[in-house]
């Protein structure tokens, strides 16, 4: 997996909107993200996409007078990205500490529980995580 840079609470949530439609326009990602919650500031959401930019999380063209914004990483590269992040901060990188965690705090349903023991029946069989 490729180096990819630590992104905030809301810099996910624009990578989220820009994941769902891309290329699309500064103007569309802040209709999209106030459509979600009123309370977006247009000028905070355009410092965070130069910030993204920055990181080299997303690319930004000019086209006339709109900015238009693509992705350079996938939603499945930051997920991975933040997923181990969070699992050595957290549970100093081991799996099944964090699994055992989520497995007594959590109430699985039955359906849970069968996805978890396919996952786990691939994962030994050398067949690697099936993903969704």
């Amino acid at each position: 997996m490729k180096t990819v840079p630590r992104i905030s609470e809301t810099e996910w949530e624009i990578m989220r909107v820009i994941w769902a439609t891309h290329p699309i326009t500064a103007a569309e990602i802040i209709a999209k993200l106030m459509e979600e919650d009123a309370t977006w500031h247009p000028k905070t959401a355009r410092t965070l996409l130069a910030r993204l930019v920055r990181k080299k999380v997303l690319d930004c063209e000019r086209k006339g007078r709109a900015y238009v914004y693509a992705p350079r990483v996938s939603e499945r590269e930051c997920v991975g990205m933040a997923s181990e992040s969070f699992l050595d901060r957290v549970f100093g990188g081991s799996l099944v500490p964090m699994l055992a965690h989520f497995v007594e705090e959590r109430r699985l349903t039955r359906k849970d529980l069968e996805e978890l023991r396919e996952l786990l029946e691939e994962s030994y069989k050398g067949s690697g995580p099936r993903r969704k």
